[in-house]
């Protein structure tokens, strides 16, 4: 009887514990459910690089991470507004559009325009490496002097027509791994001066988002390794066939390097 008793207590124990994870389960879901998600930003946000895209100019692609997160979560509204070349004046002008009082959560990569990053890479891959320190160190003033105000516009803006929403706002990846198996192309010391440019635009951007509440997703770490140079690169090294994909993440860097991140931080 006793026995029978034990038996008959432990199996409701496991049932209850059964039915707990049951029900939390469905409530993860339920919660997904219920989020209105507005994916903001430049390039690295829209997927420019990974291929698949809708055929607008702004180059969205199904494979980028607000889709890739959007697909697995099947929020109650998706709105995908990032666009391919976009600095922060043309979010705060073109693409706050779909923010509003229901929406709860927003993505947003932005400021490497700004900086003129591209500049700096077609300054590094086509002229001295004189030239190409001389650009970088422009591009890191502009980010000390200029971008943090332009940042500060864009997420006071985002703030304002989204007062609830949680805000999640991506960094950009180190472009290179030092060291690595690349026998031409930029000197090490590029390299490495454009690793440092990217941190530094990173360390900007993560303390304004910190200073209007936002939470920052540093996608450096989920990058280590998958850098130009390393032997599973997920970055587009530059590409004179398709010279817009040139450092950009590829399909796998969206999916393995931006979406665990903004999965994390959402």
């Amino acid at each position: 009887m006793k026995m029978s008793r034990l038996v008959a207590f432990s199996s409701s124990l496991l049932l209850g514990a059964a039915l707990a994870l049951t029900g939390a389960g469905v409530a993860n879901a339920d919660s997904a459910a219920a989020v209105d998600y507005v994916a903001l930003g430049d390039s690295y946000s829209s997927g420019v690089g990974a291929g698949g895209y809708d055929g607008s100019d702004c180059k969205r692609s199904s494979r980028a991470y607000p889709a890739l997160w959007a697909a697995a979560n099947s929020p109650s509204s998706f709105a995908f507004a990032a666009c391919s070349g976009a600095r922060t004046g043309d979010v705060t002008s073109g693409q706050l559009g779909k923010l509003n009082a229901s929406t709860d959560l927003v993505s947003i990569s932005v400021g490497g325009n700004d900086a003129g990053f591209a500049d700096v890479m077609t300054t590094c891959v086509l002229q001295s490496e004189a030239n190409c320190l001389k650009r970088i160190a422009t591009a890191r003033s502009y980010v000390d002097s200029t971008l943090p105000g332009r940042l500060d516009s864009v997420y006071s803006a985002i703030r304002s027509k989204a007062p609830s929403a949680r805000v999640v706002v991506l960094g950009y990846p180190r472009f290179y791994q030092l060291g690595g198996g690349c026998i031409a192309g930029l000197s090490e010391k590029e390299r490495s001066a454009i690793n440092a440019a990217s941190d530094h635009l990173n360390t900007a951007t993560a303390k304004r988002a910190a200073d209007h509440g936002f939470t920052f997703g540093d996608v450096r770490t989920t990058f280590a390794g998958h850098e130009i140079c390393s032997n599973s690169s997920w970055l587009h090294s530059v590409n004179w066939l398709n010279i817009g994909e040139s450092y950009h993440p590829t399909a796998a860097g969206q999916s393995g390097g931006y979406l665990p991140v903004f999965k994390s931080a959402a």
